[in-house]
C-alpha cells in the first residue's frame, strides 16, 4: 500500500499572526464606557467602600468624636475672649467648625486611597474593563456618608449648647448641604495627593500641611479684620473663608448671598481641576 504525504504548508497557507502591542491589549481590556456604565461602575465602587466602612468602624471615629470635641473646646475656650460670652460666639464658631470638620473628614480620602494602592487592590482594578475614574469617584461618593455624619453632629452639638440659627430650618439645611458639597469637592485635592505620594504617611503629612493653613488662616474662628493686613489678603482668597461666610449667611440670616455663589463656583473649579489630575495620575500607575 502506498502512502501519500500531505504537502507541507507553504508560506502562503500560513496565516500571518501580528504581534500584539500594549496598545492593542489596552484597547481590548479598556473599552470606552458610556456615561450610564460609568455611573453604574462608580456606584459599585461606592458600595465596596461602604462595606469596607462597615467592617472598619474606626473610620468613623474622626467624624464622630471631632465634632463633639472641637465644638465644645473652641467654644468654651475662645467664646468669652472673642465675643464676650459663649452664646454670642456660637453663631461665629458653628459655621467655622462645620468647615473645619468637613476639611478634616475629606483629608482621610487620600490616605485611604494610597493604602489601597499600596496593598495591590488597584492592581486588580486595572485588569477590569471599567472607567478609569470609577475606582476614584466611588470612594468619594461613599465618603459623603462621613461628611453627613460630621456636619449633622456639629449642628446638633451647637443646638445643645444654645445655638439658635436665625435662618430657621431652611437656612440650616442649606448650610448643612453646602458644607457637604464643599467637603466632597475638596476631597479631590487629597485624592490627587493619594495618587502621587509614595506612601500613606506621606499623604497624611502633606494633607496636614494643607489643612492647617486653610482652616486656621481663615475667618472660621475670628473676624479677619483683627488680623494683620498681609494675613487678611490670604484670608480673603482662602476658599474655606468663602465657604464659612456662605454658611453663616445661610444659617444665621437665611440669606442667599453672593458668597454662596462664590463658594459653589469655587467647589466646581476644584473638582474641574483636581478630578482630571487624579485620573491622569492614577492612569500612570496602570
Amino acid at each position: 500500500m502506498s502512502t501519500t504525504t500531505a504537502p507541507a504548508p507553504t508560506e502562503a497557507h500560513v496565516p500571518e499572526q501580528r504581534r500584539l502591542t500594549p496598545e492593542d491589549v489596552a484597547a481590548r481590556t479598556s473599552p470606552r464606557n458610556s456615561v450610564r456604565e460609568t455611573v453604574s461602575q462608580t456606584l459599585t465602587m461606592a458600595w465596596r467602600s461602604t462595606k469596607k466602612m462597615r467592617r472598619n468602624p474606626e473610620q468613623f471615629f474622626d467624624v464622630i468624636i471631632q465634632p463633639l470635641l472641637f465644638t465644645a473646646m473652641f467654644t468654651y475656650i475662645f467664646g468669652g475672649a472673642i465675643s464676650g460670652d459663649v452664646k454670642s460666639y456660637l453663631p461665629i464658631i458653628i459655621p467655622g467648625i462645620l468647615a473645619q470638620t468637613a476639611l478634616t473628614a475629606c483629608m482621610a480620602m487620600g490616605t485611604q486611597l494610597r493604602e489601597d494602592m499600596d496593598k495591590g487592590v488597584f492592581d486588580r482594578f486595572k485588569s477590569l474593563p471599567i472607567a478609569r475614574i470609577a475606582p476614584l469617584a466611588g470612594p468619594a461618593v461613599a465618603d459623603v456618608i462621613r461628611y453627613v455624619i460630621a456636619a449633622t453632629l456639629t449642628i446638633l452639638v451647637g443646638l445643645a449648647m444654645g445655638y439658635r440659627p436665625g435662618g430657621g430650618v431652611g437656612g440650616t439645611v442649606a448650610g448643612w448641604a453646602l458644607t457637604i458639597v464643599a467637603a466632597w469637592s475638596l476631597a479631590w485635592i487629597f485624592t490627587w495627593l493619594g495618587t502621587i505620594a509614595r506612601s500613606a504617611q506621606a499623604v497624611q503629612g502633606i494633607s496636614m500641611m494643607i489643612m492647617f493653613p486653610l482652616s486656621f488662616m481663615s475667618n472660621a474662628f475670628v473676624n479677619e479684620s483683627t488680623m494683620p493686613d498681609w494675613l487678611q489678603t490670604f484670608v480673603k482668597v482662602n476658599p474655606v473663608s468663602h465657604v464659612v461666610t456662605a454658611v453663616r449667611d445661610l444659617m444665621n440670616d437665611g440669606h442667599l448671598t453672593a458668597d454662596v455663589g462664590w463658594a459653589l463656583l469655587g467647589c466646581a473649579v476644584v473638582v474641574a481641576i483636581f478630578a482630571p489630575l487624579s485620573v491622569r495620575s492614577y492612569k500612570r500607575h496602570l
